[in-house]
């Protein structure tokens, strides 16, 4: 969809989301203000496949040479390749070098379990134990070096990793948060004999406190470079084919991006790299359009993930995980995913219980509608039967042909209505009904789980699915108000182009604040700063301007957990600290425990490279529009058909309003809006929806 006339030659910037049924695109044309969206189907197993595909789209809009990308001055991409390696287990075998002793750090975790209430369940890591191989050396907590590193036992350690086949390797020792001098002995060792670039160093990937997280990142990391290298290697290498000589930039799971090669070094920065550029992307447009507290729901054709953002800023998490057992501890974006999406297939399970998800029919073979061989229903599928989609003009607008409605009432009666001898429309509404549940539970377990009344924020659905259980979610959860943008369908894509470029570093300092030596902390400082800025630096990109992020991670003497205390360079001394981290411990807990020591226990210092701001002024209508309905679609809800009109929601004029039922159309998405319900067009293109 174009804003404004066509410019040739022009240099264009573009954000990529690769999902599981459809790779996005958001093309901004920098000269032109031009802004297009681009739709192709997700190539699974070689999501490089569909990315080219779409880059070929992008240029042949234009009327230009599909295979010259020269115009192109700027890509980002939002990967979930390192996510579904991780997800799938489909990651290089690796070797782990550990301190004699240490070597079940991995498998002993935290002594936690699958199942919160059950007494089964069991955790494979990604490096089995055979491969974990132990070697002489020690650092003890203080930092002093007990037992120095023995390297013919290291060198010894991969050669025997490599006859075992492993193409990666993680050097993981003791205490090296407090020391690293013997792990990086070790790792030198290793890199003389290592037949790749593939070893990674626990303490440069994580140097903080507490061995199990160190280790599980950096073993995660080791897994992934392989994965993620190739990938983005061949990405790299078809794109300069294609004649593009920019920067292929690469989204982390933070919200800001780096550059192609820091994502080969440290691929576990990419994990949810996708969702985070939508929450990015969303933070931007709601603070906009005056509403800076919201819940974000992207629904695409796999999972449903849901974040919140309160003032403006999405929340960051010191850690997450991906799947059972595997920790990530890096600053991410905090997404709770569940699997509910547009492809997500509904059955009957042996107790006769209806349910959806966690399996998808993704993009191949997709949904039953699509005709491509899946006979099981989906939730897309009950949303064609219902109306709520039309048939003739599908999602993805028109890539897919037109849908078939009767493989959908075929799946739905087969699998669903016949097994709980109902109606095969009442079956439709109850496919919907079970997966708007479960969503709904998603939103509630990042807010009021956290203590946040949902009824304070406003509710933004994205993603292909999410306008069309708009309605359902805000009568589900108590949200008053509901936003969405213009462009649903790729809103990732375009948080892509928006994010800015930010590298994280850590420290762990474990010092009483009573003795914590300032002078050496504001050192520390420089030197995490000078590290993050070699790396913004080598990335080649242009930026406004650069910001630090300064915060300490303190708790009181004998507490486990730590609250982090944002803090400003200039505020680096005893005073200023303790009163930030009382008055940040008073806004979480309620109140502060007199008489007890302070520590400190990390420094997190974040460097952001501030990119050209995207003017959201480009997504809001142009011209005088069109308020007439494309004509009327009869739509199933609650046990009786009514006739909703169907309009041209990007032909809409500013302030225009519309009570449902009613279908909104365009090319990445569609929005139903449910009878007792109405929708007006703010000036930034947003589809405003309240509760009549």
């Amino acid at each position: 969809m174009s804003q404004a006339p066509d410019n040739q030659g022009a240099r264009r910037v573009v954000g990529v989301d690769v999902g599981g049924t459809f790779t996005d695109l958001f093309v901004l044309d920098e000269t032109s203000s031009r802004v297009d969206i681009v739709k192709v189907p997700s190539t699974r197993g070689e999501e490089s496949v569909g990315f080219m595909n779409g880059i070929a789209r992008v240029l042949a809009a234009d009327g230009a040479n599909a295979s010259d990308a020269s115009s192109l001055a700027t890509i980002i991409h939002g990967t979930t390749v390192g996510t579904n390696a991780l997800l799938e287990r489909k990651v290089a075998r690796t070797g782990l070098i550990t301190t004699r002793g240490f070597r079940d750090v991995l498998e002993m975790r935290r002594r936690d379990r699958p199942q919160t209430w059950g007494l089964r369940g069991g955790f494979d890591p990604l490096i089995p134990r055979d491969a974990r191989l132990e070697v002489d050396e020690r650092v003890l907590a203080d930092g002093s070096v007990h037992t120095p590193v023995d390297l013919e036992q290291v060198r010894k350690a991969a050669a025997a990793l490599l006859t075992q086949g492993c193409e990666a390797v993680c050097v993981f020792f003791i205490n090296t948060y407090a020391n690293p001098a013997n792990e990086r002995a070790a790792v030198a060792a290793v890199r003389a004999v290592w037949p790749n670039a593939h070893v990674t160093s626990a303490a440069e990937v994580l140097p903080e406190i507490r061995e199990f997280e160190r280790a599980s990142t950096a073993s995660l990391n080791a897994a992934l470079q392989p994965v993620v290298g190739r990938y983005l290697e061949r990405l790299d290498g078809d794109l300069r084919d294609h004649g593009f000589d920019g920067e292929l930039l690469i989204v982390q799971s933070n919200g800001g991006v780096m550059s192609r090669q820091t994502a080969c070094e440290l691929p576990v920065k990419t994990a949810l790299s996708g969702p985070a550029a939508g929450v990015i992307a969303c933070a931007a447009m709601a603070t906009a359009a005056g509403y800076p507290d919201v819940i974000t729901g992207d629904i695409g054709g796999t999972s449903f993930d849901v974040s919140l953002i309160a003032g403006g800023r999405a929340a960051l998490a010191a850690q997450t995980s991906i799947a059972f057992g595997m920790v990530v501890r890096s600053p991410m974006i905090q997404i709770e995913t569940i699997g509910a999406g547009g492809g997500s297939i509904a059955s009957v399970d042996v107790g006769g219980m209806l349910q959806v998800g966690p399996e998808s029919a993704g993009s191949v073979p997709g949904p039953a509608c699509y005709g491509r061989g899946n006979q099981r229903p989906t939730v897309t599928d009950a949303n064609v039967l219902l109306g709520r989609i039309a048939a003739e003009r599908p999602l993805g607008g028109g890539l897919l042909g037109a849908l078939d409605v009767q493989k959908a009432r075929e799946a739905i009666r087969r699998f669903v209505a016949e097994p709980l001898g109902m109606d095969v429309l009442q079956a439709a509404e109850a496919i919907l009904t079970v997966a708007n549940a479960k969503m709904a539970g998603a939103m509630r377990l990042v807010s009021i789980e956290k203590g946040h009344d949902p009824r304070q924020f406003a509710y933004m659905p994205f993603g292909g699915g999410g306008g069309l259980h708009v309605c359902d979610m805000m009568r589900e959860v108590g949200v008053a108000t509901g936003i969405v943008p213009r462009y649903p369908g790729v809103t990732s894509a375009l948080g892509c182009v928006m994010a800015d470029m930010r590298h994280d570093a850590v420290q762990t300092l474990n010092q009483p604040l009573a003795a914590l030596d300032f002078a050496q902390l504001r050192a520390l400082r420089s030197d995490l700063a000078g590290r993050c800025r070699q790396r913004l630096d080598s990335a080649g990109v242009r930026f406004e301007g650069v910001r630090e992020e300064i915060a300490l991670d303190m708790l009181y003497q004998g507490q486990t957990h730590t609250v982090a205390v944002p803090l400003q360079a200039q505020a680096l001394d005893a005073a200023a600290t303790q009163a930030a981290f009382e008055a940040t411990y008073r806004a979480e807990f309620g109140r502060v425990l007199d008489g007890i020591p302070i520590r400190v226990m990390n420094l997190r210092y974040a460097l952001v490279g501030v990119r050209p701001k995207f003017d959201l002024t480009l997504l809001a209508p142009q011209g005088e529009g069109r308020t007439e309905p494309l004509g009327e679609q009869p739509v199933y809800v609650k046990g009786q058909w009514v006739q909703a009109l169907r309009y041209d929601r990007l032909r809409l004029p500013v302030g225009h309003r519309i009570t449902g039922p009613a279908i909104f159309e365009q090319a990445d998405t569609t929005v139903w809006l449910d009878p007792g319900f109405e929708a007006s067009v703010d000036r930034l293109g947003n589809l405003i929806l309240r509760p009549l």
